[in-house]
């Protein structure tokens, strides 16, 4: 099963890379990004799952949560065939 997150983060040098380490770190796979420019902002949606059933996505909204520059809207569970 996978899980879209949808976040807003400041176009700093470096936001999206801390975004992208912190997923995989925590035990994530990114199966997709879409991005847009909105000002000072993007807005990212992205697609995440487990490595293995253990991986809780309330965990990893919460480690997104803290990041510097970081603002999580909202989560979207997707059922897919590769659960």
């Amino acid at each position: 099963m996978s899980d879209t997150i949808h976040i807003q983060i400041d176009r700093a040098d470096g936001s999206l890379q801390r975004l992208i380490g912190l997923v995989e770190r925590r035990g994530f796979h990114i199966d997709g990004i879409n991005m847009a420019d909105e000002g000072a902002f993007r807005h990212i949606a992205l697609t995440v799952r487990g490595r293995d059933a253990g991986r809780c996505m309330d965990n990893l909204g919460r480690q997104i949560d803290r990041l510097f520059g970081v603002r999580r809207i909202g989560n979207d569970i997707i059922q897919s065939e590769a659960a």
